[in-house]
């Protein structure tokens, strides 16, 4: 069975760009819920049970509801532990070496990236996601995915997400998804991005 992960900072750790009383509301009900869903289906399905988030998504694609509740969960642990408070404060030592090469040898610029990861996340129509993603020959790239898909599905490596489902952002940012996504930068832990990278 799942257990909800142990976030690496309180609720409050990311203000003031992401609200507390957002992420107590993301993190106990939404991210919870799917949680508590995908143990009920494991239960009521035992072959499932001892696999990863991971194999699940890779094994069983055609099955709606690991689809929809373990990409949740994935997803959500994968957004949550992207971000740390006061992240500015290391971006130099996440952004050397093979991380920033890579960057910069596919999207020219750090900045250059960041503009066509906020253009797509601003992009989603309706709920989902925007990734940067390693290929398997080791290219970076930027997609999107709708509701709970991941990229695990695709066959790719996911580096960094942006939850832009509207309960991510709406008792702050209200519509304004952009201020969001503009807000998201600070907090975006580039030590852990690259060591998902390897």
């Amino acid at each position: 069975m799942f257990e909800k992960i142990k976030l690496p900072y309180p609720f409050s750790g990311l203000e003031p760009y992401i609200d507390t009383k957002t992420m107590m509301v993301h993190y106990e009900r939404h991210y919870g819920a799917y949680v508590d869903n995908l143990n009920k289906y494991i239960a009521e399905n035992p072959a499932l049970a001892g696999l990863s988030l991971e194999d699940l998504l890779r094994n069983y694609p055609d099955d709606e509801q690991i689809r929809h509740n373990a990409g949740g969960v994935f997803n959500h642990e994968f957004f949550f532990t992207g971000m740390r408070p006061g992240a500015r404060s290391q971006i130099i030592i996440g952004l050397s070496g093979k991380l920033l090469q890579s960057i910069n040898r596919d999207f020219g610029s750090l900045e250059e990236m960041k503009n066509q990861f906020s253009a797509a996340a601003n992009g989603v129509f309706g709920s989902g996601y925007a990734w940067l993603v390693a290929y398997p020959n080791k290219k970076l790239a930027i997609i999107t995915t709708e509701n709970q898909d991941t990229p695990i599905q695709m066959g790719l490596k996911p580096l960094l997400c942006i939850d832009v489902w509207e309960h991510a952002y709406y008792l702050k940012h209200l519509n304004l998804r952009a201020d969001y996504v503009r807000d998201f930068w600070y907090l975006v832990d580039w030590v852990r991005v690259a060591e998902r990278l390897g």
